[in-house]
């Protein structure tokens, strides 16, 4: 059993479970009765994708996210497959593109337009052909673009490159044969140079994808394995599984020694799958249970214990898939740092929950959010087939900070450059965006903020405007320390303006104080 101390500091100590509201669900969902073991549910701040139940084929629906309530009944699919769809992802760069993959051997890319669907969608904008047997998952690259990883129950691994043209591609640019039974479960480290799999053989493998050569292997007898996990930059894996007893099962791994792990626990006797999700920015590990209604988290560290048991949210509607939403897509205003969307058959309902740090102040919290994954590639399909690899571009989830897939990117090549034009940018940023975002009613009031910022002192002023000490602080060396300073430059234009409508009050007030001693020295 894992260690859990009485006293622990950490901010997400007292993280707890919301539902949505009845009005905030999606009701009357065909959900599928499919039993193959995955998600049958993809998320993103857009849409939401269910597999659903279609009769002659596979088909699954994808609802825009804003609109919740009761399904039509006649509400339009995605139906081109002949069989099951055995699972969905959307591609995390582009929101309207989403790839799917059944038991007719094939994985197909669709375009989903942005308005709404009016008919039923046959058409697929890709057919990938190559598997000879069903494919039951598939999994698109972290950071570079148009790559799609899919695994079949040919026992193969194959890697496909969209950046063609083609409409039907029977040709992957490369197949992973390291496998002696069905893959059932992928997952990528950060950068996407390594992939870790579990195999029906209860085996986990690290697999460099472009050599195609397995470089760890677990044959850990005592722990048979059905999902693996990377846990991002912490060079560890997690595992679900079963224990010779068949109690549901959780597992740590030392991602450069699979030998033996580094912690087991036995959770319960249930026969459920347990799915894992993990989150890089809050170092938070979710696992949820299929068959049940309970998402245990804990928090994860790199010292002993390792695995640091938080809470656990309990439902009486048991899960049959699980979604999660992006981190672009949270209401970062109630503080929400993950959201889940379980399918839950038995009311044909899909039923948000957002996991959320208590908080009691409304403004932002820089703490529990920091620059996280974008929905910006930072590779081409061919940079990565070339051995190039790289980490995912950061972005900022402050709001105002610009729209997520639009903001600047800063290449490796001109990083002097950038920064020039990004301090000039800040040198000039204490008044343009004050004056740029005023109603017009506040133009006339610009005299009285000048007062204000005359009665600073100079080298005060300069501190301000530019929201750090220059004379303290050295100048940015990487993009993401540029990033930081201008989101911290546009916080200080921020409480600038909410210190300018204070003083603007005030004067209000005394002005009408002065009106009323004049009124009430009149009437004597």
């Amino acid at each position: 059993m894992s260690w859990h101390p009485q006293y622990r500091s950490s901010k997400f100590r007292h993280v707890y479970g919301k539902a949505a509201s009845k009005d905030k669900c999606y009701d009357c969902v065909p959900i599928t009765r499919n039993v193959h073991d995955n998600h049958f549910c993809a998320v993103n701040p857009h849409f939401i994708a269910v597999v659903t139940e279609c009769a002659g084929g596979g088909a699954f629906l994808v609802i825009p996210i804003h609109q919740t309530g009761k399904l039509d009944p006649h509400y339009p699919k995605i139906c081109g497959h002949k069989g099951n769809v055995l699972d969905i992802k959307w591609n995390p760069f582009n929101d309207f593109v989403i790839a799917s993959c059944s038991e007719d051997a094939t994985v197909k890319i669709w375009d989903i337009p942005k308005h709404l669907l009016t008919r039923n969608i046959t058409s697929p904008k890709k057919e990938l052909l190559g598997h000879v047997r069903r494919v039951g998952l598939i999994e698109w690259h972290p950071t570079a673009s148009n790559i799609l990883f899919s695994s079949g129950y040919d026992y193969k691994i194959m890697i496909w490159n969209l950046d063609t043209k083609e409409a039907v591609i029977s040709n992957p640019v490369k197949i992973l044969d390291a496998h002696k039974d069905v893959v059932l479960s992928m997952s990528f480290n950060t950068d996407g140079s390594l992939l870790a799999t579990a195999c029906r053989d209860r085996k986990i493998r690290l697999i460099d994808p472009r050599a195609g050569t397995v470089l760890q292997e677990a044959s850990y007898k005592s722990h048979r394995v059905n999902k693996v996990l990377f846990l991002g930059n912490m060079k560890k894996l997690f595992s679900t599984g079963t224990s010779r007893w068949n109690n549901r099962q959780i597992a740590l791994w030392d991602q450069n020694d699979l030998s033996v792990p580094l912690l087991e626990e036995d959770l319960d006797g249930s026969s459920g799958l347990l799915f894992p999700f993990y989150d890089s920015d809050t170092h938070m590990l979710y696992v949820v249970g299929k068959g049940d209604g309970n998402i245990r988290y804990y928090e994860i560290s790199p010292e002993k214990p390792y695995l640091n048991y938080l809470m656990e949210y309990r439902s009486h509607l048991p899960q049959k898939g699980i979604g999660m939403m992006p981190k672009r897509g949270l209401e970062v205003s109630a503080c929400e740092i993950f959201r889940f969307y379980k399918l839950i058959p038995t009311k044909s309902l899909i039923e948000p929950v957002s996991m959320i740090v208590p908080r009691r102040s409304e403004s932002y919290q820089e703490d529990i959010y920091p620059l996280t994954t974008g929905a910006q590639p930072a590779l081409t399909a061919q940079e990565w087939l070339n051995g190039v690899n790289k980490g995912p571009l950061l972005v900022s989830l402050r709001p105002g900070s610009g729209a997520v897939n639009s903001l600047p990117q800063f290449p490796e090549t001109e990083p002097l450059v950038k920064t020039t034009d990004l301090s000039q940018h800040q040198g000039r940023g204490g008044k343009m965006p004050l004056e740029g975002m005023q109603k017009p009613s506040e133009i006339g009031d610009n005299r009285k903020q000048l007062k204000v910022e005359e009665n600073l002192p100079k080298n005060k002023q300069m501190r301000l405007s530019n929201g750090f000490d220059i004379f303290e602080c050295p100048p940015p060396k990487t993009e993401n320390e540029l990033l930081q300073m201008f989101y911290r430059q546009q916080e200080e234009i921020r409480r600038l303006r909410e210190l300018v409508n204070q003083r603007d009050v005030q004067i209000k007030q005394l002005e009408l104080e002065l009106r009323n001693l004049c009124m009430d020295t009149g009437g004597y």
